[in-house]
């Protein structure tokens, strides 16, 4: 058992009806599920579980209700089937009599792809693991199962039924994927070798804010800023420049500003801004030269390093340069390197790095909610399982 939840090392699924969770939520381009690293470390997850015999029957989900990318999953069982040796078949129905008649003539190894388990209203709804255990959804499906695996790490800081409910009416484990970030997370959190250091970067200020706060106040010995967040802790410093304030204002970022005096003010020499810049019309679209130059001597150094958020418009290669060098800096130190988000996964991938990182995160906010110490509802319900 690991840290109070059991693993897949203890699951014996051989004929088994196996329900999994995982997280196939993609990028949607003209209309076209994109492929991403997901589909890769969740396969790995599924074909484990294959060759042990299982009938693995797949819950996952796309969008929100409401936005662009609400949709069925039918992409998603193309894209996860190259993944699986052709394995992975579609059910366009999540707890519909079509889904009973199909999984009762599961054959040993097979795999089925339940459509998105958002189109259900009951999914979405924040309440309790015992609550969700009594839901229709989970009335339906987990009398059709011996055993539940949850591998959505990435939204187990959420309580939704499909994440919370099964655990508390079937045996329950963690999968591959879950458990590996899990331990990362953990490692990063309570086994720091330092120097410790943060480089934070991206589009959202509000998703890495809270990283910069824990990291100054103790996780980290400096945090490399860059990206939007770099922009809002210059107008909290009053050295931004006109463009820079008109982004901010634009962006409705000026409510981080009071927040970010306060740590800068606090933590002076922690917080390490960009010197330079590399600028197109006006705009801050990558670490400048001299930036990337000196982040990457301080990163030689580092122990242990954490990078969330790119530092330039990476899918362009002429602003992907700084965030480049700052990573195959990190990865040619001894650190212990985490990747948080899938752009560093992507952009890792066509660096033909000698050095993998130590661990690359797929997820986002449950990343930053388990290394600030919060709880995680899918986890705590697999710990509940294992007790109970």
């Amino acid at each position: 058992m690991l840290r109070g939840f059991k693993t897949m090392d203890e699951l014996d699924c051989k004929g088994k009806v196996v329900l999994l969770r995982l997280d196939l939520n993609s990028s949607v381009e003209d209309g076209r599920v994109c492929d991403s690293p997901r589909f890769i470390a969740h396969a790995k997850t599924v074909r484990e579980l294959v060759e042990k015999g299982g009938r693995v029957v797949v819950l996952a989900h796309q969008g929100r209700p409401g936005d662009d990318e609400f949709l069925s999953l039918e992409e998603h069982a193309v894209l996860l089937r190259k993944r699986c040796k052709g394995r992975v078949k579609f059910v366009p129905d999540v707890i519909g009599p079509e889904v009973a008649r199909r999984v009762k003539k599961m054959a040993d190894g097979s795999v089925l792809l339940l459509d998105n388990v958002r189109f259900l209203s009951e999914e979405s709804l924040e309440k309790s693991a015992e609550e969700h255990s009594k839901s229709f959804f989970v009335r339906r499906l987990a009398p059709l199962a011996q055993a539940f695996v949850n591998d959505a790490y990435s939204v187990s800081h959420r309580s939704h039924c499909s994440v919370t409910g099964f655990a508390s009416v079937l045996p329950s484990f963690a999968g591959r994927v879950l458990e590996g970030e899990y331990v990362a997370c953990e490692r990063l959190r309570t086994e720091i070798q330092r120097p410790c250091y943060y480089v934070l970067g991206g589009v959202k200020p509000e998703d890495v804010l809270p990283l910069l706060e824990y990291g100054v106040g103790g996780g980290a010995d400096k945090v490399f800023v860059g990206g939007a967040l770099a922009w809002v802790c210059e107008a909290a410093k009053g050295t931004a420049s006109e463009s820079v304030l008109r982004k901010v204002a634009e962006k409705n970022w000026a409510k981080h500003v009071e927040t970010l005096k306060k740590v800068l003010d606090q933590h002076p020499d922690k917080v390490v801004l960009p010197l330079d810049y590399a600028i197109e019309e006006g705009m801050l679209l990558d670490l400048g030269p001299e930036t990337a130059k000196e982040w990457a001597s301080e990163l030689k150094d580092a122990k242990t390093v954490l990078l969330k958020g790119v530092l330039g418009k990476v899918e362009y290669k002429k602003f992907a340069e700084g965030t480049r060098k700052v990573l195959r800096a990190a990865l040619n130190s001894d650190a212990f390197v985490v990747l948080s988000g899938g752009s560093y996964a992507v952009l890792a991938q066509g660096m033909n790095l000698k050095k993998k990182p130590g661990h690359e995160s797929l997820a986002g906010g449950a990343f930053i909610a388990q290394l600030l110490g919060k709880k995680l509802p899918g986890v705590e319900a697999l710990a509940a399982n294992a007790t109970g």
